[in-house]
């Protein structure tokens, strides 16, 4: 049986933020199942926010998404101008379907104001067998290890 959790913040631009998920035996897992973002002042700031949400904890923080990244779980971007009181366009987020069992990232960084956004995050949480525990264990290993 499976039951959702949800995670919320603000973020500052270049910042990264830690989703504690990680436990002694590795047998809860974690899916996405809901990522939104939305910016503190919508109408009022020229803004272009992209998040990120890694498996390991990231040195260099940009706007820069790259799919063929497999330590990248998901990715979403909003953007807004003052001048024409431009609310966004539609939030654009996308997210990969892996069951992980560590501790997650959150990056965030604007390219046009620097501004802080906040976020909404909701993950499915779900006993794991040992064999699941193993595979989702040695991804992360995996993942850590190529750094």
């Amino acid at each position: 049986m499976s039951r959702i959790v949800s995670f919320r913040g603000l973020i500052e631009s270049s910042g990264q933020e830690t989703i504690p998920l990680q436990t002694n035996n590795g047998l809860m897992g974690y899916r996405i199942v809901k990522f939104q973002m939305m910016t503190p002042n919508a109408g009022t700031t020229d803004y272009e926010h992209t998040m990120q949400i890694w498996k390991v904890e990231q040195t260099s923080i940009t706007a820069e998404v790259n799919f063929s990244n497999n330590r990248l779980l998901a990715a979403g971007f909003i953007e807004g101008a003052a001048a024409t009181n431009f609310i966004g366009n539609p939030l654009h987020v996308i997210f990969d379907n892996e069951i992980f069992n560590q501790d997650i990232y959150i990056t965030h960084f604007d390219s046009k104001s620097a501004l802080a956004c906040n976020y909404y995050l909701e993950l499915e949480q779900m006993k794991l067998d040992l064999n699941e525990q193993t595979v989702a264990t040695l991804k992360d290993i995996r993942n850590i290890g190529a750094q």
